[in-house]
């Protein structure tokens, strides 16, 4: 979906909601991290300390979707539905953005609860980051309307294959790239399309990581190739590389297709930008921030 379909797809859906005056609509936009060191706290909303300045402009109604990220997926993920069943149910929508394992997370709650039976709640959590029912009816699902990914993992990355983590944090174990690959099917989404930023600025593990990387994930995984493991994909131009990621939904060069509702919209021709925020809004994260800026309303 380009640019100029997402900006009408916001246009009618916001038209919709302004012909029901009788439904109290919201959009929010939920912002889920990856990896870290456990530091945010967990049901906090207004937590943005792993992403940087809470005043800083991210999006309709910003929300911290924080977990435990030391831990893994299947464990933590109910925080994430959590989440989604507070702000993106009833007459509310969601923007979603997500960084590195976050890809997971939100891959993992759309793949196996996505069709589930969700109660429409109040948006307005407790301590813990659950909400009230409304009025005790159920919907399928949650109302999504895309999801921006920096750098995701949904693909894992070679350096848990090889224990460059030196750390016995138990979500390394998902990030193994067969692992993660194996752990949903990636191509379920519920129709949600994915956009992809697949950053490169990579130096120092340049030797375990193929093709362009970020010094976490590589393009295979950043880009939402498909596939029971990774591949070397790299920038136009590359000759020291097993084929060039393309933009947009297109298949790599040497043919393996991306998953289902994933598309490039940001590959980092020109080396800029790594893996993390910097407690800053910066690397990765920043593109998406300004996507997110722009079209989450």
């Amino acid at each position: 979906m380009t640019p100029l379909a997402r900006a009408a797809l916001a246009a009618s859906v916001a038209a919709l909601l302004l012909a029901a005056p009788q439904a109290s609509a919201t959009n929010y936009t939920l912002w889920i991290h990856g990896k870290n060191s456990g530091g945010t706290q967990a049901g906090n909303y207004a937590d943005f300390s792993n992403w940087g300045p809470s005043s800083t402009a991210a999006g309709v109604n910003k929300k911290a979707v924080n977990w435990d990220g030391r831990q893994r997926i299947g464990g933590q993920n109910y925080r994430i539905r959590d989440a989604l069943d507070c702000f993106c149910t009833g007459t509310n929508w969601c923007y979603i953005a997500v960084h590195s394992a976050g890809d997971l997370q939100i891959g993992y709650a759309l793949s196996l609860y996505g069709t589930s039976a969700r109660y429409k709640k109040n948006a307005t959590p407790n301590s813990s980051g659950v909400c009230g029912n409304t009025d005790g009816t159920t919907q399928t699902g949650w109302n999504i309307k895309w999801v921006d990914v920096a750098s995701g993992a949904g693909g894992g990355s070679e350096l848990a294959d090889v224990g460059e983590w030196a750390t016995n944090d138990p979500i390394v174990g998902d990030l193994v790239t067969t692992t993660a690959r194996a752990m949903y099917n990636h191509n379920t989404t519920g129709a949600k399309w994915f956009y992809m930023f697949a950053g490169a600025k990579g130096t120092a593990y340049s030797g375990i990581l193929p093709g362009q990387d970020d010094e976490a994930v590589a393009y295979h995984t950043t880009g939402g190739v498909s596939g029971s493991s990774g591949g070397s994909y790299c920038n136009p131009g590359d000759w020291f590389c097993g084929g060039t990621l393309n933009t947009g939904t297109n298949a790599c060069s040497d043919g393996r297709a991306k998953w289902s509702y994933h598309t490039v919209s940001l590959r980092d021709d020109g080396e800029s930008y790594s893996h993390g925020a910097g407690g800053q809004w910066g690397g990765i994260v920043s593109k998406v921030r300004e996507d997110i800026v722009l079209y989450a309303k």
